[in-house]
């Protein structure tokens, strides 16, 4: 049987394996594999004999060093959420891009609030790249960060009409906490759709924060399955 993953520091958060299990491939199998550290990660891949990986946080770009190879959209975001093994090589790709520019299905105009720095925040800013809009990542620490442009959270202004949450602030189990407050910019620019990478819960603490004040919401969900079709294709199930 061929056998498939998600690596990941945490992942009680995770539906990857029902979406995979859902499809009823044949002849093959998909398991959360939690990892303190990325050390030993190729012997993990030859011991187990696994055919293809996700990655979640916070391997996106950790893991780098230890491919053999990226492919174009993975190497100009500098981050992988999806890796194949072919003749013992690994490969990385990034789905997240492509799968979340097909979630933005309506109509929007930046410029973007992008929270975070990490892998997902660089897939997202790809997309937006790709679609001509504006957008400005946040930092916990600014002045380190290697992404531009980057502003801090006590920057933060209500001039954009799209905010997109590429941090894990709110995150099952930790669904009481919110990556802003966004009772101070309730003069966002209507309608401002606030996109929140995170799939559980539901309906994140922002997501509801950003309702009151008039906001469309968009949870990841629908990401987290276009990603994972796309991950599917290339490992030719």
């Amino acid at each position: 049987m061929k056998r498939y993953g998600l690596i990941g520091r945490k992942l009680g958060h995770s539906l990857s394996q029902e979406l995979f299990e859902a499809q009823g491939f044949e002849d093959a199998c998909y398991g959360l594999y939690e990892m303190a550290t990325l050390e030993g990660l190729r012997q993990w891949v030859r011991d187990e004999h696994i055919c293809g990986f996700n990655v979640t946080i916070p391997y996106k770009r950790e893991i780098l060093p230890l491919l053999e190879a990226l492919d174009n959209t993975a190497a100009e975001i500098g981050a992988v959420n999806c890796v194949s093994v072919e003749d013992g090589r690994l490969i990385g790709h990034n789905t997240d891009a492509p799968a979340f520019m097909s979630t933005l299905a309506e109509p929007f105009h930046g410029p973007a609030l992008i929270l975070g720095t990490g892998g997902a925040a660089r897939a997202a800013a790809h997309a937006l790249r790709q679609l001509g809009t504006d957008y400005v990542f946040v930092s916990r620490h600014p002045e380190t960060a290697t992404v531009k442009p980057v502003i801090g959270y006590d920057d933060i202004t209500a001039d954009y009409s799209v905010i997109i949450n590429a941090t894990p602030v709110g995150m099952y189990p930790e669904v009481n906490n919110t990556p802003i407050d966004i009772s101070p910019l309730a003069s966002l620019p209507s309608p401002c759709l606030v996109y929140d990478l995170i799939y559980n819960p539901s309906t994140t603490l922002l997501m509801r924060q950003a309702e009151v004040h008039g906001a469309r919401v968009k949870n990841g969900l629908e990401m987290l399955r276009k990603q994972a079709e796309l991950s599917w294709q290339i490992w030719g199930l």
